[in-house]
């Protein structure tokens, strides 16, 4: 049985509620990550921001980085996290019901790891992969269209 502990990163970095975006956008750059989990005062992941979120919600909206806090990047969205000892297909399943690239691991509530496609295609049998990244892309690839001559 390979569980979520077995595949995650065990060395993710985080930021606090009370960052900014613009910390985020630096700690990623710094980092080489596309991701970063948001944790509270505690160790309790409350969210996570993409380079996407960054770009999309808040520059692209308006929003100065200098002043967007990740907690208020972190309201809205239900978090979804699995425990350390859950079996890798279970979290495979959450992954795709829910369409999500990355998953946030936990051991009594605190952030312990990360799983991302990254590390399922290092660590799993390509099918697998194959079909989690058919699932998780599904509805966002184009209509197939023919040309007509």
């Amino acid at each position: 049985m390979t569980t979520a502990q077995a595949i995650m990163q065990s060395d993710v970095a985080s930021i606090t509620v009370r960052d900014t975006m613009e910390t985020a956008a630096q700690r990623m750059r710094q980092l080489d990550v596309g991701a970063l989990p948001i944790c509270d005062g505690e160790g309790h992941p409350v969210g996570i921001v993409t380079d996407r979120d960054i770009v999309v919600k808040c520059i692209a909206a308006g929003a100065n980085p200098r002043a967007t806090t990740a907690g208020e990047m972190a309201q809205g969205d239900e978090l979804l996290t699995v425990d350390a000892d859950t079996e890798i297909d279970a979290a495979l399943t959450l992954m795709e019901r829910h369409q999500i690239r990355r998953l946030l691991v936990t051991e009594a509530g605190k952030l312990v790891g990360i799983i991302t496609e990254a590390d399922l295609s290092r660590r799993l049998p390509e099918s697998t992969v194959g079909e989690f990244v058919e699932a998780i892309c599904a509805q966002h690839l184009p209509a197939s269209t023919e040309s007509s001559r």
